[in-house]
């Protein structure tokens, strides 16, 4: 009789349980970022410090760890990419550490379904690297993974928890890609804007100058109150160091700017401009 009840109870809770969603205690996280041109996804768990010791304590050192909790971290690239300055391929790759005092080894791995680390094999690894790690004052409460320190084909990704910081450069492939297409729209003729995005696209990636002020000039002759194509062509006389000439396009844009109702910021951006080329 006891056992019955025993098994009911169990049976009973077990129901209960299943309909009755509580909280995680490591709940799951996605992070989605544009890199470049295409996008990077991150899915992990996020486990809290809980007043506990996290790195040489909870995590230990020198150990593999799965970077979360639960199912092993997976990070997915859309495009080919530097990662750590490494060639990773477009697709989906878990992403392990090995936590040290001073240093990390970064792993990615082609097997994204690990539950832990217990069958990790080491011959499915795709980068294996060791990155110095940083400390915060600021103290992260639950393992955080995120995105920063972005340029137009590059950015930080960080890994951060308790007052450890790990960062891992990432940087897109695509600017090759951009150019091919440019010069695909120059063979079948291109429009003001597209040698205008051109000329900026190399200004902005500082190569190519003297085509990129080729390209500005087309632009700016067809639409010659166009004060931002103006605008980027100071910026690349900058760039190919003529001072004088890229001071006076910079007040040309001052100039039209302000005849409009609207400046878009670009009176401000070359006023500094000026002063930076001024200052050198």
């Amino acid at each position: 009789m006891k056992k019955i009840l025993l098994l009911s109870a169990i049976f009973c809770y077990s129901l209960i349980s299943a309909q009755i969603k509580s909280p995680q205690p490591s709940p799951t996280a996605t992070i989605t970022q544009k890199v470049g041109i295409s996008n990077i996804s991150v899915e992990y768990s996020r486990p809290g410090a809980k007043e506990r010791e996290i790195f040489g304590g909870l995590v230990n050192y020198g150990k593999m760890w799965r970077t979360g909790a639960n199912k092993a971290t997976k990070i997915t690239f859309e495009e080919d990419i530097l990662f750590g300055g490494q060639k990773i391929r477009k697709g989906s790759y878990s992403l392990f550490t090995i936590p040290g005092e001073k240093a990390w080894k970064i792993l990615l791995n082609n097997d994204t379904e690990l539950w832990g680390t217990g069958n990790y094999d080491a011959s499915k690894e795709i980068y294996n690297q060791t990155i110095e790690i940083k400390k915060s004052i600021e103290f992260v409460e639950s393992l955080t993974i995120d995105f920063g320190s972005f340029e137009d084909f590059s950015a930080i990704m960080s890994i951060k928890w308790a007052n450890t910081v790990v960062e891992i450069e990432i940087k897109s492939m695509a600017a090759k890609k951009i150019e091919k297409q440019y010069y695909e729209l120059l063979a079948n003729g291109l429009s003001a804007n597209d040698y205008y995005n051109g000329a900026k696209f190399y200004a902005d990636n500082s190569t190519k100058q003297d085509i990129a002020l080729d390209w500005i000039n087309i632009a700016i002759k067809r639409k010659p109150e166009a004060f931002w194509m103006v605008y980027h062509k100071a910026r690349i006389l900058r760039n190919l160091g003529e001072k004088k000439d890229a001071v006076s396009a910079a007040e040309t844009v001052i100039d039209l700017a302000s005849k409009q109702k609207d400046d878009y910021g670009y009176i401000k951006r070359s006023e500094d401009l000026i002063k930076s080329i001024k200052s050198k």
